[in-house]
């Protein structure tokens, strides 16, 4: 406010009469309240501080960024809120503490977890008798999910080259083991009847055994290969029990107990049974190689209005909370021989099936693994705007 305002305002107010003078301040009001209409309405956060640097006025969208009122925060300094900035500099223009403000961010886990981009603006720099500051707040976290979202991409499109290349190199030995395991099954032939028997035992276990690896390599590429689901409706019952069949011979091996709590009339919901067996799979054999000495496995299915959740529960060590967060990275593994793999397969299993996945575990307690697949195929997706269009929207 410039010098000597109030007292120019004070002399004009005394040359009006009573009524231009009421039309005066209806005015003025009146723009008030439209300015604070528009500042509100604005997706940015905008925070006015004094000369002080104490906070003057705070929008809608600052409150709700920061996580506090605007009653609340009148008067309080920016320190309390936006740390290791030396705000008296900046409020003086000074270069250097204001160059280290370009690109600023900072991350705050009240309300919500967000990450909140903000520049400063003096007020100095528009008119230079001016006192304070504009602090402009922008909601960056959607920006931070896309570039760790692209990231895993370009992770996977890496894992995707190496699978290609490890089963080209594996493959090759394995065809020509099956070659000459059948040259050596034509040469049995001369020996005598006596002799063949033994060595055709040894023989088909070889065979087997090959062909074994072989699957398991045809696999693995069709599990990680982002291919897109082939979608039919299907029960869960049916393919958590194929799971199950399928490790029955590991899971008496280790000494654990499996309860299966799916209710017959669960809705069938539209599934590729390949990849989501591959991800039951997965999940089943994490929970008893975690279970060493034994314990309970209980595999439970609910439906809820949009989706139907599957929750594994095992009786395991559980994990360290330092480390859920990375648990559906690659190579990101508990166990000492682990690829570290699997449940990133799972993740992006779950997630082509429009799903989500939850992990819940307590050490020493157990972990819970909960799968949530859509009830109905997705037919109708809200896309995000094109970048220009958000950009026109918010000029």
């Amino acid at each position: 406010m410039k010098p000597g305002f109030v007292d120019k305002l004070i002399a004009r107010m005394d040359r009006l009469d009573p009524e231009s003078l009421q039309t005066f301040f209806l005015r003025l009001s009146h723009e008030k309240g439209l300015l604070e209409t528009i500042f509100h309405a604005i997706q940015e956060g905008i925070v006015v501080l004094d000369g002080e640097s104490r906070i003057a006025y705070t929008n809608r969208a600052a409150a709700k960024l920061l996580g506090v009122s605007a009653e609340d925060v009148a008067g309080q300094p920016i320190t309390r809120y936006l740390h290791g900035i030396d705000w008296e500099c900046v409020m003086q223009l000074d270069e250097q503490e204001w160059s280290r403000l370009v690109s600023r961010e900072i991350e705050i886990t009240y309300p919500e977890h967000r990450f909140i981009a903000f520049y400063v603006v003096p007020l100095a720099v528009v008119k230079q008798e001016e006192a304070g500051a504009v602090v402009i707040l922008r909601d960056v976290t959607r920006d931070r999910e896309h570039e760790a979202k692209t990231l895993e991409s370009e992770r996977l499109n890496a894992l995707m080259l190496l699978a290609a290349g490890m089963a080209h190199e594996i493959g090759n030995p394995l065809n020509s083991l099956n070659i000459h395991l059948q040259l050596i099954g034509r040469e049995l032939s001369v020996l005598p009847e006596g002799e063949q028997k033994n060595l055709r035992e040894l023989l088909a276990v070889t065979q087997k055994e090959v062909q074994r690896l072989d699957g398991i390599i045809t696999q693995f590429l069709r599990a990680i290969r982002p291919a897109p689901p082939k979608l039919e409706t299907a029960h869960v019952r049916e393919i958590v029990q194929e799971t199950l069949d399928f490790l029955k011979h590991e899971i008496h091996d280790r000494d654990v107990l499996v309860e299966v709590e799916i209710a017959d009339d669960l809705p069938a919901i539209p599934l590729d049974r390949l990849q989501i067996r591959q991800a039951f799979f997965n999940i089943i054999r994490n929970a008893i190689q975690a279970m060493t000495n034994g314990g309970l496995l209980k595999i439970q299915a609910r439906a809820t209005e949009r989706f139907l959740a599957i929750a594994f529960r095992d009786t395991g060590p559980g994990i360290a909370p330092e480390r859920l967060a990375n648990m559906f990275e690659p190579y990101s593994t508990t166990k000492a021989e682990g690829s570290g793999l699997g449940l990133m397969i799972v993740q992006r299993i779950v997630r082509d099936h429009g799903g989500q996945i939850e992990i819940h575990s307590e050490p020493h307690a157990g972990t819970t693994f909960t799968i949530f697949l859509p009830r109905e195929e997705q037919r109708i997706r809200l896309l995000k705007a094109h970048r220009s269009t958000e950009t026109a929207k918010e000029n």
